[in-house]
């Protein structure tokens, strides 16, 4: 599906790219013409550094929707480094640039729909992709596109185990003419289908028509599809024929080398895994080994590029803007000179000038501090949104996938708490009860506990607590929650461990991981600069051991006051 998906944008751009050419005189795009050179020829960091180049030219000349295409064409190639969120944000940003009411500009932001499903799709955001993808059917004429995006959706609806929903589109795919005139399109249905009645009733007979399928993209050399059915025909026969499994297991990876995809191949090796003899065993898991480190080291890097690219980008506009303050003033005080040394005849002109350029400056500075006090409160929201909803909800999501029996009324009461803290948001008084401290400690820090990931608790007795004051259990409650959230989404640990303890006027918090671990320069996200922030603001320090062979060891100490 990642395939055909960006396959579809690709061509969404470029037939774009060519209406603009026959309606109007084209305006020379060296960045966007060079950006799409190096795509075509799999340079991919190379491709969005001009992508982000063609969009700065283009704001600058006022060219909307080649600022917007831009930054899709970012996104996308974001999301296929497996930067998500990233190409979240570049599309979601993209959409501003169109006019919905604009039919051309339509098939653009039906394209950027797309490629936000897909993204919510990775990230398992379900509801949220078929959202999307809805969007994408509705604002698009191209059949051809309509029959992708349906497809999307019900692979989507798959991967939530709504077989039932699901079939409904793929069987309605199956009637359309479209589909039943093209072989590419009718093999991708015929074999999504037959996997998606195979996996609402194991005891359904899918081999004929995954077969047919395969037959059909054979015919039409089609290797992406191929890929594919070789893929489900392997999980097909993973239990009922495991010699069969392992056959198309092989044909599998084969042909993903064969069109160059890393994700296909880690997928064929892990198949092979499974089903190979002791012996071959051994190798595969070294080839799987081999491959996924070096897709995630590359896949790393591009992501810390294009982070980079982007922050250059803004840290440029801010020194530019700085360098024209600078000049204004400099001509300011020439002016100024001028002024004074005219004779005095002219002294009352003169001083009326001041006055004016006095008033002036005044205002500027009046609204710049207005500015700065509007900055400062959006700030003090955007930590409070943080703390309160992001990582409250990310607890909650944790319990939730990690319990095999939820408590509905319990986990009810933690979204109805979200729910009331969130509507405080913007107070500046904090609300919070320190009552039972320890407990919530507890129960905060034993909550990212997983079948995967074991977390040990020690010295958190109710004594340690008992001369902290309520502000500062507020600030310390935050913290931790960070600190787990950061080692739920990013650490990969299996073991965590958390040990507090009291030595004379000061509180020690020793944090320890054997996961991934921290470069020893680290970039701080939001939420490791409000944890900077908070220790701060209790007049603590924090200590972060990036020596250490593998893991992570951090040390928090503050004052008892």
């Amino acid at each position: 599906m990642k395939k055909y998906i960006t396959l579809l944008l690709l061509l969404v751009f470029a037939s774009c790219h060519k209406e603009n050419i026959k309606d109007k005189p084209r305006v020379p795009t060296p960045y966007y013409d060079k950006a799409w050179s190096f795509s075509d020829k799999g340079m991919v960091d190379s491709s969005f550094v001009y992508f982000n180049k063609a969009k700065e030219e283009s704001l600058k000349q006022g060219d909307s929707i080649l600022v917007a295409k831009s930054l899709i064409n970012m996104a996308i190639i974001s999301g296929d480094q497996g930067d998500y969120f990233g190409s979240q944000e570049l599309s979601l940003s993209a959409i501003k640039y169109l006019n919905i009411s604009n039919a051309k500009q339509k098939e653009i932001l039906s394209s950027n729909y797309n490629n936000l499903g897909k993204m919510a799709h990775l990230l398992k955001n379900y509801d949220e992709a078929t959202s999307f993808y809805i969007k994408a059917i509705a604002l698009s004429n191209n059949e051809q596109s309509k029959i992708i995006y349906a497809n999307n959706i019900a692979i989507n609806l798959s991967a939530q185990k709504r077989y039932h929903e699901s079939l409904k589109y793929f069987e309605q795919l199956l009637r359309n003419k479209d589909v039943q005139k093209s072989n590419n399109n009718f093999s991708r249905i015929l074999s999504n289908i037959s996997k998606t009645r195979w996996l609402q009733n194991p005891n359904y007979n899918a081999a004929p028509d995954l077969l047919r399928a395969l037959h059909i993209r054979e015919k039409e050399n089609d290797l992406w599809g191929q890929n594919a059915s070789f893929s489900h025909l392997s999980d097909y026969y993973y239990k009922k024929q495991p010699d069969s499994a392992l056959f198309y297991s092989r044909k599998m990876y084969w042909v993903a080398k064969e069109i160059k995809s890393p994700d296909d191949q880690l997928q064929a090796l892990q198949k092979l895994v499974k089903l190979s003899h002791p012996e071959e065993t051994k190798q595969y898991f070294g080839l799987y080994q081999k491959l996924e480190d070096s897709v995630q080291t590359a896949r790393n890097a591009a992501k810390n590029q294009f982070a980079v690219i982007r922050y250059e980008t803004e840290k440029n506009k801010a020194d530019n803007l700085l360098l024209q303050k600078d000049n204004t003033e400099k001509k300011y005080q020439i002016i100024k000179q001028k002024i004074v040394s005219i004779s005095t005849i002219f002294v009352l002109v003169a001083a009326s000038i001041i006055a004016v350029l006095w008033y002036k400056k005044r205002k500027q500075r009046l609204e710049l501090e207005a500015q700065t006090a509007i900055r400062e409160n959006q700030l003090k929201t955007s930590k409070k949104v943080h703390d309160v909803v992001a990582n409250g909800l990310y607890r909650v999501m944790t319990e939730i996938e990690n319990q095999e029996e939820i408590d509905k009324d319990r986990v009810l009461d933690k979204i109805e708490d979200l729910y009331e803290k969130s509507r405080d948001i913007s107070y500046e008084e904090v609300k919070f009860t320190d009552q039972n401290f320890h407990e919530r400690v507890s129960e905060l820090i034993k909550s990212f506990a997983t079948d995967t990931t074991k977390v040990a608790l020690a010295g958190n007795d109710p004594q340690l607590w008992k001369k902290v004051t309520a502000q500062v259990k507020y600030e310390i409650e935050n913290i931790l929650q960070e600190l787990m959230v950061n080692m739920g989404k990013h650490s990969g640990a299996s073991n965590v461990a958390v040990r507090f303890e009291q030595k004379q006027n000061k509180i020690n918090i020793y944090y320890t991981d054997n996961g991934i671990g921290m470069p020893e320069e680290m970039r701080f996200n939001n939420g490791l600069r409000n944890t900077g922030t908070r220790i701060e603001s209790i007049h603590g320090e924090i200590t972060f051991d990036t020596k250490v062979e593998k893991g992570l060891k951090i040390q928090i100490s503050f004052p008892i006051t």
